[in-house]
């Protein structure tokens, strides 16, 4: 069996690795392999068949889709791989004479049952000619008068019973079956509050696994509404968990999100400013923080100074290691430098249509 995974752009070694760890939990063999065909953001993992018996003594299969879609912390969508290919012309009408004269060859049949609906789900990268829904309305075109040869296909657009995913990546097309649904994995069943800018789940699990965690103190000083720490929390990270919010709209919000996700006894939240640090903790062991920039802080000319003052009062009490995402590369350097702290490892990671700036410090 062949899966198309999907992740963040900047994650897919971190993301990798997550998946590598849950075939070899499940008992399973396979192979994982980071951005297939060149293409960012993407895994492919081929994983040998697995079988085991109920408790009625029947024998079936193991859902490993299932499993990765129940179990990644770090993935967005576990898509059952059909076929690909490379475009050889990105003009419109002969790109979409190719794509369905693919889609069309594919062995769709094989993935559809002739009394299920379907609907067809299309995301594209890259310039174009043409858009998503063209992809879309032509892949579906070639699924029904394929499936036609069977019997009578039938569509539902709203609540299909399998849902069809092709992505177009520059001049990469993948053809599949989405086994995630039409909500990523990445959007969190505990987001009763959504703060303007909030971190994507699958990230903050990422600064998780960067900040190789030993089980001492973390805190958040500018939490938001709490993904950082709630997806610790959610690991059953037996350290202390902190957050520190300086607006109490905020600050409410990630007290409903910690509830709603079953862990609001696991974090301490503070009503605080982090450019005061000092005066809320004496000593902490790791810092995770999606820091203020653009939408999450309105003027950006006032960011220069809140780093600076942060991270002065950040050198008071930070006893290990810091991990924390920004766009302003040149304003956290300046703030690291003339605070003294040590950048160990440093990356690119793909959030909200943007390249951030990701950081362990020391």
């Amino acid at each position: 069996m062949k899966l198309l995974l999907t992740t963040s752009r900047g994650i897919e070694d971190l993301a990798k690795k997550e998946v590598e760890g849950l075939i070899k939990r499940a008992g399973l063999k396979g192979k994982v392999e980071e951005k297939p065909l060149g293409v960012e953001g993407r895994i492919w993992a081929e994983i040998e068949e697995s079988y085991y018996f109920n408790r009625k003594g029947k024998k079936r299969e193991f859902e490993i889709a299932s499993f990765l879609n129940e179990n990644s912390r770090l993935l967005h969508r576990v898509i059952l791989h059909i076929s690909s290919t490379k475009l050889p012309s990105l003009e419109k009408e002969k790109a979409l004479n190719e794509i369905y004269n693919f889609v069309f060859n594919s062995p769709i049949e094989n993935y559809v049952k002739i009394s299920e609906n379907f609907a067809v789900r299309s995301f594209r990268k890259g310039e174009h000619e043409f858009t998503s829904v063209d992809i879309a309305k032509t892949a579906g075109s070639a699924i029904y008068d394929k499936l036609s040869k069977f019997g009578m296909p039938k569509v539902n657009l709203d609540h299909p019973s399998v849902i069809f995913r092709t992505e177009l990546i520059d001049d990469v097309f993948f053809l599949g079956i989405d086994t995630t649904g039409d909500s990523s994995l990445h959007k969190r069943p505990w987001r009763v509050y959504d703060h303007p800018a909030h971190l994507k789940a699958s990230i903050a699990n990422a600064m998780i696994e960067l900040a190789e965690l030993d089980g001492g103190s973390v805190l958040d000083p500018m939490c938001g509404s709490g993904t950082i720490l709630i997806e610790l929390a959610l690991r059953e990270y037996d350290g202390k968990i902190i957050g520190i919010e300086k607006y109490e709209k905020h600050l409410r919000g990630a007290k409903m999100n910690a509830l709603a996700a079953g862990v609001s006894n696991k974090i301490e939240f503070i009503h605080g400013d982090a450019t005061k640090l000092s005066k809320y903790i004496e000593s902490v062991d790791f810092v995770l923080s999606n820091l203020p920039y653009g939408l999450k802080i309105g003027r950006k000319s006032l960011i220069p100074e809140l780093y600076m003052k942060f991270f002065n009062e950040l050198s008071k009490v930070l006893e290990k290691r810091g991990v924390f995402l920004t766009t302003e590369k040149r304003t956290i350097e300046k703030a690291f430098e003339e605070n003294g702290f040590k950048i160990l490892h440093h990356r690119l990671v793909g959030h909200g249509g943007l390249m951030v700036h990701l950081y362990i410090v020391k």
